[in-house]
């Protein structure tokens, strides 16, 4: 989820807390919970500075060792040593315990993005992303905003809470069996097909649809149970050649591969001997462009001249950071 959907969740499960006799009876205990709530609802996602660095690091490594089972039990530990040095003679475990849920609930509601994390690790580093809510979903972010309010306003914050988890989980069956619905549709108007993502938008019934065939990719839209394939395209795999040999050696271009379950390519002679390989990500088709690409340039002696991986809406765009010889 989003940074401010973490927030919100992170203060109402600290309203939440009071259910527990501990810290509803202790001001400075309850403090204490409510900044571990918050702060443990944000940590996991601390490896977004990794951007800072460069594309190609952050989409290896984002939502993968901070979201791990190690990671899900050292921050709480961390939070908590540290909260315990500003709010002096509180409960050590109460507090502990509702931080771990707030670090524990952000990892588990990633795990519903399309996105994903690797929360399996350090047993496995497959990505676990069920795709069945958006990265922002306008629903869940509005529902504990209105619960928040109703607390403001002087409503009961266990009962405000207890009753909206209720409804969010209500909602997250919703959004598997429209997902599920979303998947046979496409079945039935692609028959072949062997591998098909659906991810959510940030409307209700709309969904991003990515297929493949023996023979082709398909890209399109679903509207309920109404699917429009918009682009269709014949599945070449990689040539095996030096070039493209050399190419996926790159950061960019691997660190891409890593990410992208469905994607085409292109190779292309461009002007000074220089030959472009491009690898186009087909889940997030927008406006009629792909924006998620890897790039990389070489020369005739298979140079990597310059690359860059990450989301680019303009062609124009694109060129300023290969121009520059971008690596972020």
């Amino acid at each position: 989820m989003d940074s401010g959907t973490h927030l919100v969740m992170g203060i109402a499960l600290g309203g939440l807390a009071l259910a527990d006799p501990v810290v509803a009876n202790d001001t400075m205990g309850f403090a204490a919970v409510m900044a571990g709530t918050i702060i443990g609802s944000q940590a996991p996602d601390v490896d977004t500075v990794l951007k800072l660095r460069n594309n190609a690091v952050y989409i290896r490594h984002h939502r993968g060792i901070t979201h791990s089972i190690p990671a899900v039990l050292l921050w709480p530990i961390a939070i908590t040593a540290i909260l315990s040095l500003i709010f002096q003679d509180v409960n050590i475990l109460h507090l502990w315990l509702w931080t771990f849920l707030a670090v524990f609930l952000h990892v588990f509601v990633d795990i519903f993005n399309a996105y994903g994390t690797q929360a399996l690790r350090p047993f496995s580093k497959k990505w676990v992303a069920l795709g069945v809510i958006n990265t922002f979903d306008p629903i869940i972010f509005g529902i504990h905003c209105i619960g928040i309010l109703f607390w403001v306003f002087g409503f009961n914050p266990v009962t405000t809470f207890s009753y909206m988890y209720l409804i969010i989980i209500c909602y997250y069956i919703t959004r598997f069996l429209l997902q599920g619905a979303v998947k046979r549709a496409v079945h039935h108007a692609i028959q072949d097909e062997d591998y098909v993502i659906v991810a959510p938008t940030m409307r209700f019934f709309n969904w991003r649809v990515a297929a493949k065939s023996k023979s082709h990719y398909y890209v399109g839209r679903a509207y309920g149970r109404t699917i429009n394939i918009y682009d269709k395209f014949e599945i070449h795999p990689l040539p095996s050649t030096p070039l493209v040999e050399k190419a996926l050696q790159d950061s960019n271009l691997s660190a891409f591969l890593s990410f992208s379950p469905l994607y085409r390519w292109e190779i292309s002679e461009l002007e000074n001997a220089i030959t472009e390989v491009r690898l186009i990500d087909l889940r997030y088709r927008s406006n009629d462009h792909y924006p998620f690409v890897a790039v990389a340039h070489l020369d005739e002696e298979l140079n990597i001249v310059n690359s860059y991986t990450g989301w680019i809406f303009s062609e124009d765009k694109l060129q300023q950071k290969l121009q520059i010889g971008a690596s972020d």
